[in-house]
């Protein structure tokens, strides 16, 4: 009998290319981005077959569903192997990808400081032409 591979969850974000270092994976998962069957959990949690994962990256939120285990990182088509996004997911993330891309090129830059010096004089200058 051949016993089942053990593979921590950092190891295998690492290696199925959600992060580009283990560092960054144990990083997100300690931060509360990475979901274990919709609970948080830990670096070193064994990942099993079957598993539903949930990803927060950027803007993004992926719900993947673990394929295969692996611990060592290999190319982008193989590491696409080790799981499968779900369809509610895939259907999520392109609404959310069209709404920002409705909103335009700057909406992600809009800022919540206050003005500097500057801005509030040429924010001054603009409400005296009106």
């Amino acid at each position: 009998m051949t016993e089942a591979p053990k593979v921590r969850l950092d190891k295998w974000l690492w290696a199925a290319r959600f992060f580009k270092t283990r560092s960054l994976a144990k990083q997100a998962i300690e931060g509360g981005k990475v979901h274990y069957n919709g609970e948080r959990c830990k670096v070193s949690k064994e990942v099993e077959v079957g598993a539903t994962l949930t990803i927060r990256q950027g803007w993004d939120t992926k719900t993947v569903e673990v394929q295969t285990l692996s611990d060592q990182r290999r190319g982008a088509p193989e590491a696409q192997c080790l799981y499968r996004e779900t369809e509610d997911s895939i259907k999520q993330r392109e609404a959310r990808a069209a709404q920002r891309k409705a909103f335009g090129p700057g909406a992600d830059l809009i800022s919540r400081e206050r003005p500097n010096k500057k801005q509030r004089r040429q924010i001054h200058r603009f409400k005296q032409q009106t």
